[in-house]
């Protein structure tokens, strides 16, 4: 933007009036000299645009001619005045050979708020960045110009040698941006990764995105596309080909984005923008440096303020001088191997410690002739370091190398101590390297979590996968993850209205994929594999991170052996393989194949529970499919089971599912009992519905329930029960529950003509579809629309969407709405003048309910078939009169008041037509007197204006 020069401008406590020349902070004046608030007022015009010197000069002294100096001058005591640089505020960054640019966010009276306001969709989760530094030594040029620089261009890569400090110049900026982009933020740590194909999953399961294709990327790009948004994707060098296509991919979709990435190699992509992070620099080598000298050099600052850190007292005098400078040339200005050697002062004082870094690197060197000269030092320091460590601290420090990302002192204990190392022992070594900085911390909530930084890890890793006792580590990290997932299992669906403690759970799902990759590698343990997929699949179904689980599954399932095959570990891998086949693929016979191979386990085990959590999946699977005669005979069975069990939740999950079925197939009353017996277990029910499925039965009742009311007469509960049950899906942020209820809940409005929430509900539905890979829903989603355009009146276009989404959906053998659609269809042809095509569309619809069982919607099929009769260039209103007639009377038998007030209002329009007003009237009037709500609902109205037209 520019301000104008009659604006006030807000940034940080400051207040800027141009057209007074006044400088407030918090209320109070700021006194500056005329010329800084000149240079102020200028910096501030063109806010995060580099202004070069001779531009900014010529504006502050515009008939007087100055040397560069006074310009300095100025800019210093501005800087002084505004604080910058104090408690992290920044406002004008320096680029050197170019200018100044100012960098703060700023905001005018017109927004009507003291910062922007936010123009695009906000970020709905939690902001993910580590703490920046109390103190940060020597880069806060580098901050200033990545500030400007990221929001100028939006995608710039820190390009520089490992451990020279990138990722904490990276945290400096997104805080330092933070408030500009409203707190929408996320820091991606791709350290913790081993395979380059989980990178984009990786960002979705920290999103917050459920991954239900084998591309995750759409779903992030939809994600991300309307959003202010500002994402650090951190140690890219060594996954750079998939961490470069992702950055791309979202820089050129999602034009609100701002990317800032860190990598040892530029990304080499589009739209990048690289910055090279030097070392830190350090004294030159050469006679007469004095203390006062080297303390100028930011790489001798870290060295002595790390050094007193860790305990050493060094208070540099002219003779150490030489020997810090020394230390510092030696480590190449490397960040990283500073703070490491500044950690052994403290034992080995200043000379002993330069001394042993200069026998320990110069012997490295010799060996290391093919590295790069960087990677050369840090790994001389990282090897020296480890020389230093007792045999303790080196065996604990090897054994955490185990650990992808971020792991708890309690998993820390369990994994790395045996027989030879207790636990007091290991807490007392991972106490010492914390304090050597070899264990990086960091506090999430009330509880302090540890990870071994990149470079130390792979140091550490490669030299653990050498002991001989490391298949019993990796197997002591695969068991302590198997029982983390089976003692917390029950926890995960409750996380779904907890971001803020998911995503710590989600992250430690990273060491469970770690010990997966172990399980089924070559020289891995595929029997304990099998048992922690088989812990690991439920999870992975409630957080709907369903490649995972397909993933790991079918891995185990194939892994099976003699102990465990038939038992409870293929019985839960084959229900996660199926339901997340079913989900990502549709469903398939493969998908049908696992299911019903899990409940002939559960059957021959005689465990009540099991086949009860089976037989829902599978009446699931057969409800997409359409096949609603078997879905209810699995609803039947579900029933009878609960019913042995005896337990309130299953007898919730039973009423549930029977309910839904009895709705689609056409029994009402018996659904609406059901439905509601279901409703009134409350906890209990979310207990029972969440352990395969990864969504809510309950909420899935609480919808079916709705429809059930409007078919039986009562549209006003119909529309509220239908916004509750939506409100509460929305409420879980979960994808498919909140799909489930928007779905059903589009229908009923729908059918009481609520066109406008029916169009808010479908747009909603859609979204969730596209952001998150259900791709089923996406054609269901663009079918809706067709409804819609076919009942405002544009029957050509509402015709193309219906046969698009429904060529879509038979690919995918999607059901469970074709009848629906089929309705829509018809009217939509009739319309046109294909009446002819229509009839053959609602034959066929009528034959497909009576071979498949969703016969609730059977009266609608024959009234509709009356319309597309009457329609005809001639038109049979005999055959017409016959199928209103039998609409009619099979609503009654359905007790289905809103299908029959349809059939009644048509017949008689039908006998009015035809000189019957009497009989008209005496059909329709006591059909309409039974209705004691919804007069507004477009059904009603229509019936009180015919009946007003009779007399």
């Amino acid at each position: 933007m520019t301000v104008q020069t009659t604006d006030a401008v807000f940034f940080g406590p400051f207040s800027l009036i141009v057209s007074e020349r006044l400088l407030t902070r918090d209320g109070a004046p700021v006194e500056l000299g005329a010329r800084t608030l000149d240079t102020l007022i200028a910096l501030v015009s063109r806010p995060n645009e580099v202004i070069g010197k001779r531009d900014l000069m010529a504006r502050v002294w515009p008939d007087v001619t100055v040397e560069e100096g006074s310009l300095r001058f100025h800019i210093a005591g501005l800087r002084k005045a505004l604080g910058d640089g104090k408690d992290g505020a920044r406002y004008i960054a320096t680029l050197p050979g170019r200018g100044y640019c100012f960098v703060a966010p700023l905001s005018s009276p017109a927004n009507g708020a003291r910062r922007p306001a936010a123009t695009s969709v906000p970020f709905r989760g939690v902001t993910f960045l580590p703490a920046r530094l109390e103190r940060m030594i020597g880069r806060t040029d580098a901050v200033a110009a990545l500030s400007a620089q990221l929001a100028a261009s939006r995608f710039v890569t820190i390009a520089g040698s490992g451990g020279v400090g990138k990722t904490t110049v990276a945290v400096a900026v997104a805080h330092d941006l933070l408030e500009g982009f409203d707190g929408a933020a996320l820091f991606v740590d791709f350290g913790m990764l081993s395979d380059p194909g989980i990178v984009p999953v990786a960002l979705a399961s920290m999103l917050g995105i459920s991954v239900q294709s084998d591309d995750p990327i759409p779903s992030l790009i939809a994600y991300l596309r309307d959003r202010h948004f500002l994402l650090i994707l951190d140690n890219c060098e060594h996954v750079i080909e998939a961490a470069a296509g992702l950055a791309e991919r979202i820089f050129l979709a999602a034009p609100q984005v701002h990317i800032l990435a860190t990598s040892r190699e530029p990304l080499r992509v589009e739209g990048e923008h690289v910055h090279r992070l030097a070392p830190l620099t350090f004294p030159p080598d050469g006679p007469g440096l004095t203390a006062a000298a080297a303390l100028t050099f930011p790489a001798t600052q870290l060295f002595l303020e790390r050094a007193a850190a860790s305990g050493a007292r060094v208070d540099l005098r002219d003779e150490d001088a030489a020997i810090v400078a020394r230390i510092c040339r030696k480590l190449d200005g490397v960040a990283l191997a500073i703070e490491l050697a500044a950690g052994r002062v403290q034992a080995y004082g200043l000379e002993q410690t330069a001394a042993l870094l200069d026998e320990r690197l110069t012997l490295l060197w010799l060996g290391q002739r093919t590295a790069p000269p960087r990677q050369k030092t840090l790994q001389a320091t990282l090897d020296w370091s480890y020389g230093l460590l007792s045999e303790l601290e080196r065996a604990v420090l090897r054994r955490l190398s185990i650990f992808a990302g971020h792991f708890t002192l309690a998993a820390a204990l369990a994994v790395a101590s045996d027989a030879a190392i207790d636990q007091g022992r290991v807490l007392a070594a991972i106490d010492s390297l914390v304090a050597k900085s070899m264990v990086a911390t960091r506090p999430v909530g009330a509880m302090m979590r540890y990870r071994l930084l990149d470079t130390t890890r792979a140091y550490a890793r490669e030299l653990s996968a050498a002991d001989a006792d490391f298949a019993d580590l990796a197997t002591r990290h695969a068991t302590y993850y198997r029982r983390w997932l089976e003692q917390s299992g029950a926890e995960w669906p409750s996380l779904l209205n907890a971001a803020a403690e998911r995503a710590p759970r989600l992250a430690d799902l990273n060491n469970v994929r770690a010990a997966l990759e172990w399980c089924f590698g070559s020289n891995g343990n595929a029997g304990i594999g099998v048992r922690l997929a088989a812990a690991a699949a439920p999870v992975f179904l409630a957080m709907s991170l369903l490649t995972d689980c397909q993933r790991w599954s079918e891995r185990a399932v194939l892994a099976l052996d003699d102990e465990t095959r038939a038992g409870r570990e293929e019985m839960h891998l084959q229900a996660a393989l199926g339901l997340s086949l079913m989900f990502i693929r549709g469903s398939t016979e493969t998908a049908r194949v696992a299911l019903d191979r899990s409940l002939a386990i559960a059957e021959d085990r005689g465990d009540a529970v099991d086949q009860l959590q089976l037989l829902a999946p599978l009446h699931i699977f057969h409800l997409r499919l359409g096949d609603f005669k078997t879905a209810l005979h699995y609803a039947r069975r579900s029933s009878a089971v609960a019913e042995a069990i005896e337990d309130p939740a299953a007898l919730a999950l039973a009423h549930s599912v029977l309910g839904i079925s009895l709705h689609i197939t056409g029994d009402l009353d018996g659904a609406r009992r059901e439905l509601e017996a279901a409703l009134r277990h409350g906890s209990s029910f979310r207990r029972a519905g969440t352990v395969y499925l990864g969504f809510d039965h309950r909420n899935w009742a609480g919808i079916a329930l709705a429809r059930t009311l409007w078919l039986q007469g009562h549209p006003a509960q119909a529309v509220e029960r239908a916004r509750q049950t939506v409100a509460e899906a929305a409420r879980m942020d979960h994808p498919v529950a909140l799909s489930i209820a928007l779905n059903w809940a589009i229908s009923v409005f729908l059918w009481t003509g609520d066109l406008r929430s029916a169009e808010d509900y479908t747009d909603w539905f859609i979204s969730r579809a596209e952001t998150h890979s259900l791709t089923p829903y996406l054609a269901v989603g663009r079918g809706y629309k067709g409804q819609l355009a076919i009942r405002r009146g544009d029957a050509e276009a509402g015709v193309e969407n219906l046969l698009a989404s429904l060529e879509t959906l038979h690919a995918a053998r999607y059901e469970l709405v074709s009848t629906a659609f089929n309705i829509s269809l018809v009217r939509g042809l009739a319309a046109l003048g294909r009446s002819t095509e229509g009839i053959a569309v609602i034959d066929e619809a009528i034959r497909l309910v009576e071979a498949n069982g969703d016969a609730s919607y059977m009266p609608e099929l024959l009234r509709v078939k009356a319309i597309a009769l009457l329609s005809l260039p001639q038109p049979t209103s005999g055959d017409a009169e016959t199928c209103l007639r039998q609409s009619l009377d099979l609503s009654r038998r359905q007790a289905a008041r809103a299908w029959e007030l349809r059939a009644a209002v048509d017949l008689a329009a039908l006998w009015a037509g035809q000189g019957r007003p009497d009989a008209a009237r005496a059909l329709l009037q006591p059909v309409f007197a039974r209705f004691d709500e919804g007069s507004d609902t477009a059904d009603l109205k229509a019936a009180e204006r015919l009946l007003a037209t009779l007399g």
